[in-house]
């Protein structure tokens, strides 16, 4: 019954020596999957409910030790090389849900804010990238870095690892490099990044050109425009996209590999009975300059922010965390999005996620359709 996670995760090396190791590491990751799923958010958690569960746990697993403490579980994933956990996460997600290839890939990074080492200084706390496929809301891949700007480095890192081909990725401004741009390209996928401060001469260029054709109709430029209009909670939101592959104006246009179009996405909100405001986004991707399809890469991308960075915060209290012991807080992060994945999978409950991990403890039927599908 828990075949898909012990297959996957059997070739994890077992960082404990094997004299005098009384419990299998295939068991205790069954049980903090399981335990994870059904709402445990910390170790204590992950003990007392396999505690809980002894009896039915030993219908399908040995455990010959009884359940490991609250001290082993720690220490061994503390200890649990996060570079191999996530190869079998991987290997996993792609058994469970197909391939990234051919899909809307955003990468984006998350700090789990409680996980710093020191509580005098939160500079140590677990920054998280991670690969989102919106389309079946699945993580695709998880990378730990030290801080924010290190997502430069693990952002290639990432992308190494994951199968781009005729795939669309989307990133934000802190990716917006020139190696990067290569790598998916050369990867067989297109990207669309952000434009920002940090490339400051192609952020001016954009903005500055950019904002003089649209101030004047785009007239003798080549472009492609879409106007969508919402309202909602007594706010009215009109959103323009233009896009243009003309870029002979562009200087740095030859120094991005793959370069075809820049987009400029603004934003007018409209307060009933108060104020407007307008923002202005740029982007340069390697599509073509098709308004609609674009914008749907540019929404798109939001998706890792309101279905996995918000969920794991409001279902998984994961910026509540406090796993400040080794690799404990990366992996025990890789558990939460295993758990998402086999949670978002489940479409027969009309529930949340939060709702879900309840139903999963106290319905071992339910717990055991999630692991299996």
């Amino acid at each position: 019954m828990t075949d898909s996670i012990t297959r996957h995760f059997s070739d994890l090396p077992d960082p404990r020596r094997a004299r005098g190791k009384r419990h299998s590491l295939a068991d205790m990751m069954v049980i903090a999957v399981c335990a994870v799923i059904c709402a445990a958010d910390s170790w204590s958690d992950v003990v007392d409910f396999g505690r809980a569960k002894l009896k039915w746990f030993k219908t399908f697993l040995d455990l010959p030790h009884g359940i490991p403490s609250q001290d082993t579980f720690e220490r061994v994933f503390s200890r649990l090389n996060p570079e191999a956990f996530e190869g079998c996460f991987q290997a996993w997600t792609q058994a469970l849900a197909g391939t990234s290839s051919g899909q809307l890939v955003a990468i984006d990074g998350k700090r789990i804010r409680r996980s710093f080492e020191h509580a005098w200084s939160s500079s140590t706390a677990t920054h998280l990238v991670s690969a989102f496929v919106s389309a079946n809301s699945t993580v695709f891949g998880q990378l730990a870095v030290q801080t924010k700007e290190n997502e430069i480095v693990a952002i290639p890192k990432l992308l190494a690892l994951l199968d781009l081909q005729g795939a669309t990725v989307t990133i934000d401004a802190m990716g917006c490099q020139k190696a990067i741009a290569q790598q998916i390209v050369d990867g067989g996928a297109d990207y669309v990044l952000a434009v920002k401060e940090n490339q400051p001469a192609l952020h001016r260029a954009i903005q500055v050109e950019l904002g003089d054709m649209i101030r004047d109709s785009f007239v003798g430029v080549r472009h492609n425009h879409q106007q969508t209009v919402e309202g909602d909670h007594g706010r009215i939101e009109t959103r323009d996209v233009w896009t243009t592959d003309q870029l002979d104006w562009l200087k740095q246009a030859g120094d991005w590999p793959g370069l075809r179009s820049v987009i400029v996405v603004q934003a007018q909100r409209e307060v009933l009975g108060g104020s407007t405001s307008i923002e202005r986004r740029y982007y340069i991707t390697s599509r073509p300059a098709h308004a609609g399809d674009l914008a749907e890469c540019v929404r798109g991308h939001w998706g890792i922010e309101n279905r996995l960075h918000y969920v794991l915060d409001v279902s998984f209290s994961e910026d509540q965390a406090r796993h400040r012991r080794g690799h404990s807080a990366e992996n025990f992060a890789r558990l939460r999005r295993i758990a998402l994945n086999l949670l978002q999978r489940e479409k027969t409950r009309k529930r949340g996620i939060k709702g879900k991990r309840l139903n999963a403890a106290w319905d071992h039927d339910y717990l055991l359709k999630l692991l299996t599908g």
